[in-house]
């Protein structure tokens, strides 16, 4: 997998604000890189979720 390319089509949902959309794409790149034994791109994807999590709660939670 181009986790670079598979992050930056992630990004545009993003960017309109899809939170729901990013978050799916992002589990499952993640899924497929724990199938294909790509510990590195697990660990990649789960910190890129936790960064959409950190924008939604930035976003939407209480100030």
């Amino acid at each position: 997998m181009d986790i670079q390319a598979e992050k930056s089509g992630i990004q545009t949902h993003l960017d309109k604000g899809n939170y729901h959309a990013a978050i799916n794409l992002a589990i499952s790149a993640m899924n497929e890189c724990r199938r294909n034994k790509d510990q590195a791109g697990v660990d990649e994807f789960i910190a890129f979720i936790r960064g959409i999590v950190d924008r939604m709660a930035d976003e939407f939670g209480s100030k």
